[in-house]
């Protein structure tokens, strides 16, 4: 499929397939859902084989063209893997139904009552890169949110997503929903993302989900709402009056527990009258893991760090790199926060409830943090049970989107022959 026309027509079907599957998934039950789920955990397990050789292809042609470890790694469907996967939809399938909860009733004057009532977004176009098993999360949680998916996988995967489309398309035809509820784009033509990111009669919201060039490019190109997040250029504030072991603990986790996330902290603020006595136990911390300080010119008075410049406070390293500043008080440090934040996760350490109140109040961020590694911020750990992404958005969804932030509301009006007067 190499003729541009030919890919516009193919998109175009797709998106008229995923619309009039939406409309009947907004009837499926929560039974029905799950045992879609259920089937599709059956289906994997069966698969094991095909999915291994279908994968082995994808890794071999990523060889040849030359892909690092890190992205082969990340290609690759290893038995953990796929066991990781089967336990997803597992644990989906699990999860509360958010699709017709009621909420906020209440009688008007007039004798109408009116409520919300929440309902699917409708169809979810997601492009992501690299990793098939996102083909699972996002099918398992756009099926459970009652919307109809649209996935559009990066190329070096694309026989890996096709093997997992065909356990996809199984588990809905097991439970009677329409197969065009969940469908993967199967042409690598980048054409394909170019329609699928055009066409509002058909997309309601795009997610993107990789590097900051691909989110970049969706966010700049789409005529259809987009939930993002391009950076995640946290901090962590430890503060005047902050317990010396809880700032050490959540500094050396912030940052070392894993390097390569969009939760890592990037940058480390230090209150004055705390630097001398933490920021040295800290540093020889950090420089037993490897990781490389840059600081500000207090810090490389008080440890071993390199000069930082302008373009490291603005810098999403992920990797063992960490920008270091001393401030003089929390107002400085929320000015710094402001200037350079991404708005995905801050933290603040201390033991002043004030302080801590104000810090929760002033700081623009998705998440905002007391006395707890930025690592937390995460649809697992907040409860969700399973993410889509991280959304420094500010309208719909913000910070980590679960099923909930697949939805949306609208008003509902009970009435008994009420007409307004």
């Amino acid at each position: 499929m190499s003729d541009s026309q030919d890919v516009v027509d193919y998109m175009l079907d797709l998106g008229r397939n995923a619309r009039a599957a939406a409309r009947r998934l907004v009837a499926a039950d929560t039974g029905t859902k799950n045992r879609a789920l259920l089937a599709m955990a059956e289906a994997l397990e069966a698969a094991r084989p095909v999915l291994a050789r279908e994968n082995a292809k994808d890794l071999e042609a990523g060889e040849a063209k030359g892909l690092d470890a890190a992205l082969l790694d990340r290609l690759a469907l290893k038995p953990a893997t796929i066991d990781g996967m089967i336990e997803g939809l597992r644990q989906v399938a699990a999860l509360p139904d958010p699709c017709g909860e009621i909420t906020d009733m209440s009688y008007r004057p007039s004798g109408i009552q009116v409520g919300k009532m929440r309902v699917p977004l409708g169809v979810i176009g997601i492009i992501y890169e690299s990793r098939p098993n996102v083909t699972i999360d996002a099918a398992s949680l756009c099926l459970k949110s009652g919307n109809a998916a649209i996935l559009r996988g990066g190329s070096e995967a694309i026989h890996s997503n096709r093997a997992i489309a065909e356990c996809v398309r199984q588990g809905l035809k097991a439970a009677g929903l329409p197969e065009s509820a969940v469908q993967v784009v199967e042409t690598t033509d980048r054409a394909a993302v170019g329609q699928l990111i055009a066409m509002p009669e058909y997309v309601d919201v795009i997610v993107p989900r990789g590097g900051k060039s691909l989110i970049e490019r969706i966010s700049n190109d789409a005529r259809v709402p987009v939930i993002k997040h391009l950076d995640g250029i946290c901090h962590v504030y430890i503060d005047a009056d902050a317990d010396a072991e809880k700032a050490f603990a959540i500094a050396l986790n912030a940052k070392t527990h894993r390097y390569g996330v969009c939760n890592a902290m990037e940058t480390l603020l230090v209150h004055s009258d705390r630097a001398a006595s933490l920021l040295p136990r800290i540093a020889e911390a950090l420089a037993e893991k490897g990781v490389e300080l840059r600081g500000c010119e207090r810090t490389c008075e008080l440890i071993s760090a390199r000069p930082a410049t302008e373009e490291d406070w603005a810098t999403e390293y992920l990797a063992p790199v960490l920008a270091i500043r001393v401030v003089n008080d929390v107002d400085e440090a929320m000015d710094h926060i402001d200037r350079y934040s991404s708005q995905h996760t801050e933290s603040i350490v201390t033991e002043n409830y004030t302080r801590a109140r104000r810090f929760l109040a002033e700081v623009d961020s998705s998440s905002v943090m007391v006395n707890a590694s930025t690592r937390f911020a995460d649809g697992f750990e907040y409860g969700l049970g399973a993410e889509i992404g991280i959304s420094t958005d500010k309208l719909h969804a913000r910070g980590p989107v679960g099923l909930e932030g697949l939805t949306s509301q609208k008003w509902i009006v009970f009435g008994d022959g009420h007409i307004r007067t």
